[in-house]
């Protein structure tokens, strides 16, 4: 388990890099990181309470993706593509292998949070105006991983 661990905070990072150097993410690595999350909240819990969650999970990250179509489509009068990110979309469909859904839940929102917040500090030294969105919430998740790993927090995958 310790080398799936390595190898998921590595994904992350290696997603949050290639956001903000290039705004673009190699395809293959959301697949990984959907495992590899996978594998670490499956030996954490029941079977069915893995596939409970990973279910609530995916709904509620496709209602957040179909109020951001309508809001790009009524409000933005855009397409969603313009809106939002190809990599962003997958990178929610494969973190919600990653906690139970009062977890996810919880991580998530302070993902976006602390995306908002970073992006707010860093835009006046950034020459793009685009948010790496993926790459904000990869170095959170990391961070949420890796504490959660060492025993600051308590066991993310029991709430």
């Amino acid at each position: 388990m310790l080398l799936l661990k390595i190898i998921l905070i590595g994904i992350l990072i290696l997603i949050f890099n290639q956001d903000i150097m290039e705004r673009q993410v190699y395809w293959f690595l959301f697949p990984m990181l959907g495992a590899c999350s996978g594998i670490l909240f499956y030996s954490e819990t029941m079977p069915v309470l893995f596939f409970t969650s990973v279910s609530m999970n995916f709904i509620f990250i496709l209602i957040l993706l179909f109020t951001l179509f309508l809001y790009a489509k009524l409000k933005l009068k855009s397409k969603f593509r313009e809106v939002f990110g190809l990599g962003d979309v997958l990178l929610f469909i494969c973190l919600i292998f990653s906690f139970s859904t009062v977890s996810f839940l919880i991580i998530f929102v302070f993902a976006l949070i602390f995306s908002l917040t970073t992006h707010l500090l860093i835009k006046q030294f950034s020459k793009l105006k685009t948010v790496p969105l993926a790459g904000y919430i990869s170095l959170f998740f990391a961070f949420v991983y890796l504490s959660s790993w060492t025993g600051i927090t308590s066991s993310l995958y029991a709430i």
